[in-house]
């Protein structure tokens, strides 16, 4: 089955293929033609993810889905939340956001935090909506130079590294996208017909 990531982020995707093997074919928005920069207007992550997903279907008639992330920190009151991929201004530069987020937390003894990911999925007309949360907490700096975003600051709950010193099996297993996939999975398999 051919399925549309409302992407052109290829750490996404390969994060994501590694988590699929070779039950679906994920193509992305390039792949479909698809060069318009989807505006990430909502004001929560599910609408983000929304606004994405449904451009995609409505304008290309392809099931498709989409994701936003958030980087949520207890002391801050869930910021920087839905703009966390700017945090630190409209170039969405992750060391720029790192480097505030630590400037933020200074002193704090509260680094509790979380990411959470949500899925909008477009299937045969309908939207369904997967969620993925892990827990943690901010390092007071930067360990490792794997994954991406604020993975170098976070620490999830059980482990003693941060998700850039781990590997890319070793975050899928327990991160927040890779939750929410194997909802977004499982969901597929189950409706998926055998034509």
């Amino acid at each position: 089955m051919k399925l549309v990531f409302a992407t052109n982020n290829c750490n996404k995707l390969k994060e994501l293929q590694s988590n699929l093997g070779d039950t679906i074919d994920v193509v992305s928005l390039k792949d479909i033609g698809c060069n318009v920069d989807i505006p990430e207007t909502g004001s929560t992550l599910e609408e983000n993810a929304y606004i994405k997903s449904s451009y995609v279907y409505n304008h290309y008639g392809l099931n498709c889905f989409a994701d936003d992330t958030g980087f949520e920190i207890d002391s801050l009151n869930g910021v920087p939340g839905v703009y966390s991929a700017r945090y630190a201004g409209e170039n969405k530069n992750s060391d720029d956001n790192m480097k505030k987020v630590l400037q933020k937390l200074k002193g704090q003894k509260n680094r509790d935090a979380q990411f959470r990911t949500i899925i909008s999925l477009w299937f045969e007309g309908k939207e369904k909506l997967f969620e993925g949360i892990v827990r943690g907490t901010v390092m007071t700096e930067k360990h490792g130079d794997g994954g991406f975003g604020y993975d170098p600051i976070f620490m999830p709950e059980g482990y003693n590294c941060s998700f850039a010193e781990m590997s890319l099996r070793e975050k899928n297993a327990i991160s927040h996208r890779g939750i929410a996939v194997r909802k977004l999975i499982d969901f597929l398999l189950r409706n998926i017909s055998d034509d």
